[in-house]
């Protein structure tokens, strides 16, 4: 990965390597809605836009939520290799562009992904060490079904697939670097917050710490 300037706190400046931060976890059990608090909070992270087959919904719009493309255009994109990682989900097809994510980091942000447990796999095959991998659980299935009946966007037999989809998500769990429970959205906000901050400061991230050291060493 490229390198990026200093996390935003850090008093040095000290160059580091880019970061592919990813949240996954079941769909209702929260992870939308910390990446936003996330993204409100750090001007160093950039969200990662996917590219999906599937048709645009009331309020989203293209480019913002979702690259909206067709069928035959998604497979034109797999065909030229232009995504760092792709699924099939519920009769759907999402991915991420190759190219917006290297602008991101060349422009010096970290990379925020909001993408379930096959993609997390793929960019790790890919970037290793620059890939940090969070999972994040519902407090139960029974509660993470009541969210999503709460929803009341989805049908019954909708809701049932999401579930049995949850069961085999939460099955890879350990495919992670962190695990959280999300039963307090706030704390485990902030617990993800802490993970980024702390993944920041790793040595082997700070390709910066050689000159520094050598400046701090030389007489």
């Amino acid at each position: 990965m490229p390198n990026s300037p200093a996390y935003p706190d850090d008093p040095h400046k000290l160059k580091r390597r880019g970061m592919l931060f990813v949240l996954s976890s079941p769909s209702g059990a929260g992870k939308s809605t910390i990446a936003r608090k996330l993204l409100a909070d750090d001007d160093g992270l950039q969200m990662s836009v996917s590219a999906t087959t599937r048709g645009i919904r009331p309020g989203e719009e293209d480019g913002r939520d979702y690259h909206f493309v067709d069928l035959e255009e998604f497979r034109r994109m797999v065909a030229d290799d232009e995504f760092l990682e792709w699924a099939h989900v519920f009769d759907n097809r999402y991915g991420t562009p190759r190219a917006q994510v290297e602008a991101m980091l060349a422009a010096g942000k970290d990379v925020l992904f909001d993408i379930d447990w096959q993609g997390a796999q793929q960019l790790f095959q890919i970037a290793g060490g620059d890939v940090v991998r969070v999972f994040i659980f519902p407090p139960s299935m029974e509660e993470l079904r009541q969210r999503l009946e709460r929803r009341a966007t989805d049908s019954v037999e909708v809701i049932d697939a999401r579930m049995a989809r949850a069961t085999n998500e939460v099955s890879h769990w350990d495919g992670y670097d962190y695990v959280l429970v999300n039963d307090d959205v706030e704390q485990c906000f902030q617990g993800v917050k802490t993970i980024l901050q702390a993944e920041r400061l790793k040595r082997s991230r700070q390709t910066g710490l050689i000159g520094f050291i050598r400046k701090l060493t030389t007489k």
